[in-house]
């Protein structure tokens, strides 16, 4: 067989072995390899892939080199590859290739590709902004009923008359009609909802209930995962071995000196918020913080190598009852390589950490230390607990890649005895055996239960049991059992008889503080004693509530851990 370097198809030989030869340049490194690899991305760049699968390949091992690179010749190379990548998705179109092999969550959002969606009322609203014209109802893959009937009638009018009695409707026609053009634009429908006279929560429940699918194509636009990465002051070219987890020791990192976290302008918390709906959006991924974060409580950190970690908070009047919310990204030499979130209690914290796919293979335990570094640091956190789905509960990639190992080699230990048990026994077999696999029968056993790290200083297993959910499931067994179910009549005699007990008057505060003090009052309604609490704890307490809505929410979550009673009184509620 022959290829020309020129157009013509390579033989599908030679390709897979040079894209290997790629692949494998991941992990080699000094001078000498980097040029190396230049000359392969030269001699791949000039190939006309003729099957996706090939050319995804071609596309994520651009994206780490982009990220992990051997010298500034590379940089430049994936660079200029990346920026032009939209051009050979379009030659596979034309050709008149399966393009369903770039839809799968591990490897969309490559440009010059198309994307379909159904988003959340925030996330669609920027879209469009960002993508004006360039985004439209997937009417194939749309069927309205009942829900845009009941929700229609308020800025179509005369609706009912045709929704409520006939049987078929014309919607789309009906939505044309209404924004004045044909197409398939959902701008008009978007803005409807807006404009409703509603909180931003309720707006958005409303426009959500319709389930209306979006489709964009992507182009050669920034927002693509092939082109958001951005430029950085200062690149790190690796010349060594990446760091592997066995060589992390997350004691130490974490005994390091805290990390100093920069506060970005409210213009530059913008641009994160940006790139974070970016990031989400292309791998089909909406999490609450990467939605509706606040660009003005945006901290960013320098932690080395490369590594750049931005957290922020939820705005006041988005923000979780109880726990306080932190979300965050990582970018490795301006990449976006994972995302992150935290919720915390006191000085325990949830964490869920996520590296895309693309990276898996690149230094995840060292960046993770880092992540907790950060965390730790800017939540005051000495207990660490991960969540089940992320060891592999409900979650079959993380049981394929033994996510439970991660965690355990890095220190983390079971909540549950039976769990922990379990553990030591696998431990011993893979002890006696280094060729011994845990089952994945075994790894979802492990994964059912929350593991944990805490930190010196940090009371053992005291957070081993204790989950928020249970406290609000107390909260409604009270409502069912003492209101007959009414939520309404429970929350006005919760809010009288817990504010005579606080001797407070919150008539005065700001409607965000009454919405905070609405739901703090069905906690503590539960908790016995609280009548006798000293007039200084009740005091700690109001100050605990009022500080929930302040712009920064730390602030709430630093006052919880210095209140002993009410950590006291929340571990016994929720464990």
């Amino acid at each position: 067989m022959r290829y020309s370097l020129l157009g013509i198809s390579m033989a599908a030989n030679a390709l897979d072995h040079q894209l290997s030869q790629l692949e494998a340049s991941r992990y080699l490194f000094g001078h000498k390899e980097a040029a190396r690899v230049v000359k392969l991305l030269q001699r791949l760049d000039a190939v006309r892939f003729t099957d996706p699968a090939s050319l995804i390949r071609f596309h994520e091992a651009l994206l780490f080199l982009r990220a992990f690179p051997q010298g500034p010749a590379v940089v430049r190379a994936t660079g200029h590859i990346l920026n032009s990548f939209h051009k050979k998705v379009e030659v596979l179109r034309k050709a008149g290739a399966n393009m369903d092999d770039f839809e799968p969550i591990e490897v969309s959002g490559i440009a010059g590709t198309q994307m379909e969606d159904t988003l959340s009322f925030d996330v669609a609203r920027w879209l469009i902004q960002r993508m004006p014209g360039k985004v439209e109802i997937a009417w194939k893959n749309y069927e309205p009923g009942r829900e845009l009937g009941a929700t229609g009638p308020r800025f179509m009018p005369l609706l009912e008359d045709d929704a409520y009695v006939e049987a078929d409707t014309p919607w789309r026609r009906w939505l044309e009609t209404a924004a004045g053009k044909k197409g398939s634009d959902p701008a008009w429908l978007l803005q409807r909802f807006a404009d409703l006279p509603l909180p931003p929560n309720q707006k958005a429940e409303l426009y959500e209930s319709l389930r209306v699918p979006l489709r964009w194509n992507l182009e050669n636009s920034a927002i693509a995962r092939t082109r958001n990465w951005k430029p950085v002051p200062s690149v790190f070219y690796h010349n060594g071995p990446l760091i592997s987890r066995s060589q992390v020791s997350l004691a130490a990192e974490l005994a390091r000196p805290p990390v100093q976290l920069k506060n970005l302008s409210p213009q530059q918390g913008g641009e994160v918020m940006d790139l974070i709906r970016e990031v989400m959006l292309v791998r089909y991924r909406e999490l609450y913080g990467t939605t509706l974060g606040d660009p003005a409580s945006v901290v960013r950190a320098e932690v080395g190598r490369g590594v750049s970690i931005c957290l922020w908070n939820l705005p006041p009047e988005r923000r979780l009852p109880l726990r306080a919310y932190v979300a965050g990204l990582t970018l490795k030499n301006g990449v976006p390589i994972n995302y992150i979130e935290a919720i915390g209690l006191c000085e325990w914290m949830e964490v869920g950490f996520n590296t895309f796919y693309t990276f898996r293979g690149g230094e995840a335990g060292w960046i993770y230390a880092q992540v907790l570094r950060c965390l730790c640091h800017l939540m005051g956190t000495t207990c660490v607990s991960v969540y089940p789905y992320q060891l592999g509960h409900d979650n079959e990639e993380a049981i394929e890649s033994g996510a439970f190992w991660f965690y355990r080699k890095l220190g983390f230990r079971p909540g549950r005895a039976e769990l922990q048990k379990l553990a030591e026994r696998e431990e011993g077999k893979i002890a006696a055996d280094p060729k011994y696999r845990t089952p994945a029968k075994t790894l979802r056993r492990l994964a059912s239960g929350h593991v944990f790290y805490e930190l010196p200083g940090s009371e053992v297993g005291a957070w081993d049991s204790f989950s928020t959910r249970n406290i609000g499931l107390r909260v409604n067994r009270r409502m069912a059992r003492e209101f007959q179910g009414d939520s309404s009549r429970m929350r006005k005699e919760s809010v009288r008889s817990v504010a005579r007990i606080l001797g407070i008057d919150a008539s005065p505060w700001t409607p965000s503080e009454r919405a905070t003090f609405e739901n703090a009052v069905m906690l503590l309604a539960l908790v016995p004693g609280l009548r006798s609490w000293k007039r200084d704890e009740k005091d700690a307490l109001v100050r605990i509530i009022r500080s929930k809505s302040k712009a920064d929410e730390m602030l709430y979550l630093h006052l919880t851990e210095r209140h002993e009673r009410f950590r006291e009184a929340l571990l016994k509620l929720g464990s």
